[in-house]
Formats: structure tokens, sequence, C-alpha cells
């Protein structure tokens, strides 16, 4: 039996940790010893307990990197700004990921956002994949793609910003005698990448010849949804920044005549909720998401991809307030999809009654939506893990 370690990093929210357990899952039914280094070992304890593997902390940055633009290019600044902009800093992370895994011997290190875990396997000489969605799975053996927010950038900032993440990358490399990395996405995607997504929610947008796996949806729990009485919509929204804009486009749903179920997990765990009405119910706990999309009519979250995948294969329409480059992407290609309103490309100040109206109102949204479920409607993610868990073993063998 091999031995499987899953490292994440970098991002935050449950999606990683989920990610990790649908893949964890087989692994250990086969009989492989697997292990957790996790960014975060709290928020995840909840969903990860019943899997009865040993965790760990991981090594992260902890601290504020000045003198960087406040709107990352590419990947390549947002790295500088957790460690990388300075070798020895780096070197640092790179030594706590050394120790683990000079204690817990994996055959193979599975990254979910954790370069740094990926940078220490190439210099320990250990095996690595990397696995999930398109942001952090850039185009193998080429310069990161520019994130592109708000216009054009300069050639010469994204080169700059590759050039300073490869001379840390490769100055720690070179203190362990190990072979450099030519380009920043070789950071990124280890020995065996694995892109799990699909070309429509592909943040950036790559041609159709790449190996599309399909997301990672672990099997679902949470609480069966309770939705306010009445004739209405049923909207489903998530809330897991605190906006400052939460109210109104709340307010706007109730205006609207819709049914509203919310999660927010500060508002469940006590925080004062930012709107309130008959037609508004906040949910105590996680919520069953297949039930839920499977009896509403709009979807209304922060561009996290498993919910909004989940949303889409579920036929329905989508209104998104992306908080970072990653959800923006997403939000932004849905809306080239056509199946939902990103709203940070609308003007300010926001007409939520009007994209409220316009997503339950214009056919073209919900049909979009209904197109994609179609495509993929034979897709099934316990298929899926199964078979990523094979190529695991593939890769040790």
């Amino acid at each position: 039996m091999a031995h499987f370690t899953f490292c994440w990093e970098l991002g935050g929210g449950l999606g990683h940790a989920g990610r990790i357990r649908s893949l964890a899952q087989p692994l250990s039914a086969c009989g492989h010893r697997v292990s957790l280094v996790l960014r975060d070992l709290v928020l995840t304890r909840k969903l990860l307990a019943d899997l009865k593997l040993p965790s760990f902390q991981a090594p992260v940055w902890l601290h504020r990197t000045a003198g960087l633009p406040p709107e990352p290019a590419s990947l390549a600044e947002i790295l500088l700004a957790c460690g990388y902009l300075d070798a020895d800093a780096l070197a640092g992370l790179v030594d706590g990921w050394r120790a683990l895994f000079t204690l817990d011997q994996p055959d193979l290190v599975i990254a979910d956002y954790a370069p740094t875990a990926l940078l220490a396997a190439r210099s320990m000489g250990i095996k690595s994949a990397s696995v999930g969605a398109g942001f952090y799975m850039p185009p193998a053996h080429a310069p990161l793609p520019p994130l592109a927010l708000h216009g054009e950038l300069p050639a010469s900032r994204l080169a700059a910003g590759e050039q300073r993440l490869l001379a840390s990358c490769n100055a720690v490399l070179a203190a362990h005698g190990a072979a450099p990395i030519a380009h920043g996405a070789d950071l990124l995607v280890g020995d065996h990448p694995l892109l799990c997504t699909w070309p429509e929610l592909d943040h950036y947008g790559r041609g159709g010849a790449s190996t599309w796996l399909g997301p990672n949806l672990p099997a679902g729990g949470g609480i069966a949804p309770e939705w306010p009485q009445g004739e209405g919509p049923r909207v489903f929204v998530y809330l897991s920044r605190n906006g400052e804009e939460d109210g109104a486009c709340l307010a706007a749903l109730v205006r609207q005549g819709c049914r509203v179920l919310c999660y927010a997990p500060a508002i469940a765990a006590g925080k004062a909720p930012p709107f309130a009405a008959p037609a508004l119910r906040y949910a105590r706990a996680p919520l069953a998401l297949e039930q839920v999309f499977a009896q509403c009519e709009l979807f209304v979250g922060v561009a996290g991809e498993s919910s909004v995948t989940r949303a889409l294969l579920a036929g329905v329409p989508v209104l998104l307030m992306p908080h970072s480059a990653e959800s923006f992407m997403l939000a932004r290609r849905v809306r080239h999809l056509g199946a939902g309103i990103n709203v940070a490309e609308t003007s300010r100040p926001h007409d939520w009654d009007g994209m409220v109206r316009a997503l339950l109102g214009a056919p073209g949204y919900r049909a979009a939506a209904r197109a994609f479920a179609a495509r993929y409607a034979d897709y099934r993610p316990v298929e899926q893990a199964c078979m990523l868990a094979g190529r695991f073993e593939q890769m040790v063998a």
C-alpha cells in the first residue's frame, strides 16, 4: 500500500477541504495510508472528522508584505505577497514543509493550491500531483497568464512579477541541490497536473485541447432546506464574506416577491443579519445543496467554484458577487456563458431589483443554465473521484 499526503496551503472557504475529502475517501477505502496537511484545522474539522485521518497544520505565511500593487496582475504577484518576495522568507516556509514530509514520508504529495508543498516536494525528489480548478492550475510550460481584472496589463509588469517569483523559487531549489523551474506555472502544477473543471468554467478560458476532468463535488451533507411560506420564487443565497451590499441584495429579493433561504456562517454563529423580513429565512447550519438547487429558481452567492457548478448542473441561473480575483474571473466566465450576472461588471449604484427581475424573468439566463446542465447530465462526482484515485495509484506504482 502507498502513502498519499494531501496538502492545502492558500485560498479560503471549505471548497479545498471538500475536494480533499472526496479524493481521500476512495484511497483510504482501498487500504492506502492517507494524511492531510491543511491551512485551517478548525473550519474543516466537522467536514473531515469522519475520515479519521491524521491532520497537520500547513506552514503558511503569517506576515504582511509591503510594496506590492493593491490588485495582483497575475498569480505571480499573489504568491509574492504570500512569502515568495524574499528567498530567505520562502526558505523558511519550505523548511516547514520539508520537515513535515520527513516525518510523514509520503509516496505522493497531492496539492490543492499548495505551491510551497510542491516546491518542497521537488526539493526532496518526492513525486507530486496537483488538483483543482483552473485559477491555480495555469497552463503548464508557459508564463503565468494575466488576471486582467481591469483592462490590459503591461507586459513588463507581468514579466517582472514572474522573474521575481522564479528568482526566489530557484534560489531555494539550488540550496537543496534540486533542478530549477523555468516558468511560474511549473511551481503550481507539480509533476502531474489534474485540471478539475470544464472549459466553460475555466478561469483562463484556455482551449479545448486540455484534459478536462470535471469538478470535484463531495457528497453532500447538511440539513434539509426549509423555505419561507408563500407563492414567490425560491432563491438560495450563500453569504460567506459579510459584504457591505449583502443587505441591499436581500432587500431587493424580498421586494421582487421572492422567498429567500440564506446561509451565512457568520450569521449562523450569532452575528446580526443585515436584513430581516418574513419572506427571508436564515439557515442555522450548512444546507443539503443537492436538495436546495433542485428546489430553487435562482442562486445568489460569492462565485465559489463548488456552489456555482452545483447551481448550473441543476439548471439554475446565478447572481454572483465576487470578492477576489479568482471569484471575479469565474463570475466573468458565467456571464460569458449567459447563465448569470456578475455584479462586479455592472455599474454603480447597483440596480439590484433590475438584476433580480432579469434573472427570474428573462428566459435566456435559465435557458443557458439548463443547456449547461444538459451537456453534463451524465456526470457523476463519485465516479470522477474514483478515477482520480486510480490515477494517483498509477503515479506511485
